[in-house]
């Protein structure tokens, strides 16, 4: 497969723009029919010389619970390149509709660290487009540089469900393979989330997804209530892990259920060592301690 050919950006998207432009892309297809095609586009978007804001950064490390660092926290970097991985769902040429898509997953490479100091040049792309029993899914793969270099710091693959979307040329697959029975041990942690939570997290990340930002706003989506980010919910797990990670590790999470605000979020962190002795991987699990019904699970582990 040829790699993307890279379209550089000027400066990163505005969010905000891209959710508006989203909207009315989606009463287009309202009106004129839903895009026919199952290709994805070719190009990839490039930001460079990404300069971080420190006053950002440190109300970031506030409110997820990072400690206060030069280092850059792995969901900030995921936060950075956010707008990129947007921009790409926002082209004409993109097979699927943006508002209303499902975060399934996220898988992160901490390769090396990066400092608040640091330019970057960050990248995008869309991939693996394939069928889900739901409806479509895709991987945006998003990639981490410092400036003029060509060794990837961090790589961060998102997979999104267009949930109800079924294309051309895309086999559904067959039932999902069942979950094992979820059982909520002891917590090592019970997080209350107010109902500004969805809003605190846009002001520090940029996201100003509706769905995360008021009962009204979530309710124009489809959804009952607002609900947390799922990109603060597993950051937040990921600075409970704390140092003990180092500079360079993986990170996974699998969600499953939504956080509806305001509510409690149980979460247990369970640690394995290595031969010698040493922290070597950390599992995550976080659930609703009232229904018992798991919200994600993951885990950190040396690189």
């Amino acid at each position: 497969m040829m790699p993307p050919q890279p379209v550089i950006l000027g400066e990163m998207p505005s969010l905000s723009k891209l959710y508006v432009n989203a909207a009315a892309q989606a009463a287009r297809r309202r009106l004129l029919g839903t895009h026919d095609g199952s290709d994805l586009p070719a190009e990839s978007h490039e930001v460079r010389g990404v300069r971080v804001d420190v006053g950002n950064l440190t109300a970031y490390q506030h409110l997820i619970g990072e400690s206060a660092s030069d280092v850059l926290p792995a969901g900030f970097i995921h936060a950075l390149s956010f707008p990129l991985a947007i921009s790409l769902m926002n082209r004409d040429d993109f097979p699927l509709p943006l508002l209303g898509m499902i975060h399934l997953r996220n898988s992160v490479e901490q390769r090396s660290p990066l400092l608040f100091t640091d330019l970057m040049d960050i990248t995008a792309h869309v991939e693996n487009l394939r069928g889900h029993r739901a409806g479509t899914q895709v991987d945006v793969v998003s990639e981490v540089r410092r400036a003029g270099s060509a060794d990837t710091c961090w790589r961060g693959v998102s997979t999104y469900l267009a949930k109800g979307v079924f294309l051309p040329g895309i086999d559904k697959p067959s039932a999902a393979p069942a979950r094992a029975d979820f059982k909520a041990p002891d917590p090592t942690a019970l997080w209350q989330l107010g109902v500004d939570t969805g809003r605190a997290y846009a002001a520090v990340s940029g996201d100003f997804n509706p769905i995360h930002l008021s009962v009204l706003s979530a309710k124009a989506l489809g959804m009952r209530r607002s609900i947390a980010h799922g990109m603060y919910l597993a950051s937040r797990a990921l600075a409970d892990v704390g140092a003990v990670r180092g500079d360079s590790f993986t990170w996974e999470v699998d969600f499953e259920a939504p956080v509806f605000l305001p509510c409690r979020v149980a979460l247990d962190i369970s640690s394995v060592q290595g031969s010698a002795g040493t922290w070597e991987r950390s599992e995550f699990t976080a659930w609703n301690p009232r229904s018992g019904r798991r919200h994600f699970s993951g885990s950190v582990a040396l690189l």
